[in-house]
This record gives structure tokens, sequence and C-alpha cells, in this order.
């Protein structure tokens, strides 16, 4: 998929909702996409329970701020990052915010950043409502960001598993046949757009592959052509579904 690469974005990390072990990924993750050139995270620091967090701060050079949890049940943390969120936007200084919870209540915060234009990215678990993951222009799962990701969650799916699931093919199918020419041939780059316009949460990762393109080939629903472009050695990788041009 093709990604903007210079975007300068403000790093917003909810401590309540994020674990310390994604911190490498997420920053990797992050660099796809843009600069981050603020890097923040919230929470009480004088809990115990973001103890995990404090030496990867200092390393990775993220900037922590304090909040009291004045009220019990209440998450003041969300206020905080949703006013700093505000704070940013208005200063006209960022592209886009990387958003990091699993929290539904960023979702009007992620729905009204995009409203003023800026190019908004969310991290979570998999258990992040789905309302919030709809928001972002792009959510990326947490699970897969993990340093132990390659032990647990990145069981690969058989093509068995991957063609039996029915809202998977007809994403796929649906982001191909949108981004075909009149061939039926579409450039495995328009087709990672289709899909993210379709399902922001969608990553080849989820299913135990590292790239769009393995995943395509792995179904095994659709044909896959790399054609070189010019004269050098860089070839880019096109994808037809052969059911309409049988």
């Amino acid at each position: 998929m093709t990604e903007p690469v210079n975007l300068k974005l403000a790093v917003l990390i909810d401590a309540d909702n994020a674990q310390a072990s994604i911190v490498e990924g997420l920053l990797a993750e992050v660099a796809k996409y843009g600069t981050a050139h603020v890097k923040r995270i919230y929470g009480d620091w004088t809990s115990p329970n973001l103890g995990s967090w404090k030496e990867t701060l200092l390393r990775h050079s993220i900037q922590p701020i304090q909040q009291f949890s004045y009220t019990k049940g209440k998450n003041a943390t969300d206020g905080a990052m949703m006013i700093d969120a505000m704070d940013l936007l208005y200063s006209r200084n960022f592209d886009g915010f990387c958003i990091v919870s699993s929290d539904s209540d960023f979702t009007r915060l992620a729905s009204r950043l995009r409203e003023s234009g800026m190019t908004v990215y969310g991290f979570g678990e998999r258990k992040t409502p789905e309302p919030f993951v709809a928001a972002c222009d792009k959510f990326v799962f947490t699970e897969v960001l993990r340093e132990d990701a390659d032990e647990d969650d990145g069981a690969r799916k058989s093509t068995k598993e991957l063609k039996c699931d029915t809202r998977l093919v007809n994403l796929l199918r649906s982001a191909v046949d949108s981004a075909a020419d009149d061939t039926g041939w579409a450039g495995l780059g328009p087709v990672g757009s289709a899909i993210a316009k379709r399902s922001p949460g969608f990553d080849a990762r989820n299913y135990g592959y590292r790239k769009l393109s393995e995943l395509l080939n792995a179904i095994q629903l659709f044909e896959l052509d790399a054609r070189q472009v010019g004269r050098g050695p860089h070839r880019v990788l096109y994808v037809r579904d052969p059911r309409h041009h049988d």
C-alpha cells in the first residue's frame, strides 16, 4: 500500500490503554507514514501500574504528561489528551495525528481531526470498539506491533481459512474491482488504497502475512503479475479477479 512518508505527525499515547511492549513496533510503524514531531504519553505517573513505561519513555524520547486521577472511575487522561490534540490542531504545525488507545472515548476526537483535514492513524488492541476504528483513516491493531508478536498473534491463516473468511474475500474482490482498468488488472497500490477506504482496520499482518501481496498470493483467488517498470530492476505488482475474465 502506498503511504505518504513526509507527514508531520503528533503521536499521543493513552498510557492507561497501551502496553510498553509495543513502543518499538509503534514508532517503526509511525515512521512509515511520516515524522513524529511530537511524542507525548498521558497518565498518572504516581501510579505503580505505569512503572513499565518509565525506562521506555527515556529511551525513545517520549514526553510524559502527568494527569492525576482526582475522581475514581473517571478517566482524566482522556480529557488531557483531547485538549492537547485540539491545541496542536490549532497550531497548524501538523499534517496528522497518531492516537494510541483502545478507548472508544477517542472516536469523536478522531472524527473531529479528520473534519479539519488531518490524517488520523489509530493504534489499539483488537478489543477496540468498531466506531473508533472506523473514525480513523487507518487503524493498526497493536498485537502485531508487540515485541513477541511472532510468538503469539502472528499465526498465519491457511489458504482454506482465508477463503472461508467471507468478509475478507468480499473486501479484497471489491477493492480489486474498483481499482481495475478495462482489462481487469489493478495496481497493488490502488488496491491497497481502496481497501483502506473501505476498512481502516485492515492489515495483512492480522492474518499472519507481512504484506498485502503475500496475503493475495496466499488466498489463491486472484491472478498476480509482476511487471517491469522502465529499464530498471523495479517491478510493480498487478492483481486481477479471474472470475470476470475466464
